[in-house]
């Protein structure tokens, strides 16, 4: 039902508000627990036993991450008197704080559940999912990242984008690939968090930007594995050629967008004298590479069958799931430009 869905939307956008501008912990909890009862109803809506074990496991696993932050503030709570989220000054409740966080977020080793889910999904709730979702614990991040622990930060990041780039090698499945891929973005995202803040909120800007891209593309052309996108040529070459920047872009390719946080990050990691994580994580950028690259390959240089008989469709026609899917396009293959204004 299109009103069911847009509730289900609308209690999605005020769950992220509620959490995003809170300064007390539980309304930061309330907000993060009416996100979750809000999209499990859009994971289910296959009506399948895949898309029932897939609701169940997100909110098993949303439950247990909400519970931790709840016991982490209460533990500062208890020892500080204070309820403020800027205000961690426990040990305790700081390393217990950053693991409930990175179960949100899917982090590894906490990431087992986020594969799972995106591939018992439809492509649209696993957009929202790896998208929209992300937004209300990595504000939690941004507001607390003076207060979480480095440490452990640093060595989530390192294992987050290795065994995101490790694991998707051997996937078909394009969901997968792109559950993989938010993992290996998002740890990343978990080394710069506690050492510049502005270039974390840039990184997540462009992850979602270029994710909401590709899924907008692999939408359209019904791409559900690697062989289906072969056949986007014969859908439209101009698509063809648009998704095969996006990727490359989300590959992090230096003329292309996504390139510019992992310059930063890097150059960062380097300032702080993190070299040696430099140069593992940059190691483990190129495995991610790889099956953006497969994809692309499969995507421009491979026909399928019928092509010979296909028309192709070089009018790329507007509407309201193409308009979008052009905008975020143009946006993540062509914000390299920007890069000497950001600077400044």
């Amino acid at each position: 039902s299109p009103t069911i869905f847009s509730i289900m939307l609308s209690s999605l956008a005020t769950g992220t508000v509620i959490t995003m501008t809170s300064h007390h912990w539980l309304m930061a909890w309330i907000g993060l627990e009416i996100n979750t009862l809000a999209i499990i109803p859009i994971i289910s809506t296959q009506h399948n036993p895949r898309a029932t074990e897939a609701a169940t496991k997100y909110f098993l696993t949303q439950a247990a991450a909400s519970s931790l932050i709840l016991f982490s503030s209460l533990i500062n709570a208890w020892q500080t008197g204070t309820w403020d989220i800027t205000q961690l000054s426990t040990t305790q409740s700081c390393t217990l704080l950053t693991m409930a966080l990175s179960m949100k977020l899917g982090l590894a080793p906490l990431h087992f559940w986020l594969p799972e889910v995106i591939q018992g999904t439809t492509m649209l709730s696993a957009l929202i999912i790896m998208t929209w979702q992300k937004l209300a614990p990595m504000s939690l991040v941004y507001l607390t990242s003076n207060n979480l622990s480095t440490t452990t930060l640093l060595i989530l990041g390192l294992l987050s984008t290795t065994i995101g780039g490790w694991a998707g090698l051997n996937q078909t499945q394009t969901r997968k690939i792109m559950a993989y891929s938010s993992i290996a973005h998002l740890g990343w995202m978990a080394t710069i968090a506690s050492i510049m803040t502005n270039i974390l909120a840039m990184n997540l800007i462009i992850y979602l930007l270029l994710t909401m891209a590709t899924f907008y593309s692999l939408i359209i052309t019904k791409s559900k594995t690697i062989q289906d996108t072969s056949t986007t040529w014969t859908n439209s070459p101009y698509l063809m050629i648009l998704m095969m920047l996006a990727l490359l872009s989300l590959g992090g390719l230096p003329p292309l967008t996504g390139f510019i946080p992992k310059w930063l990050i890097l150059e960062q990691l380097t300032a702080q004298n993190l070299t040696t994580l430099a140069l593992f994580m940059t190691m483990a950028a190129l495995l991610s590479l790889f099956f953006y690259l497969r994809l692309t390959y499969t995507t421009t240089l491979t026909l399928s069958p019928n092509t010979t008989q296909t028309k192709f469709k070089w009018r790329f026609k507007l509407n309201t799931t193409t308009t979008p899917m052009s905008t975020t396009l143009t946006m993540a293959i062509f914000l390299l430009p920007l890069m000497p204004t950001l600077m400044l």
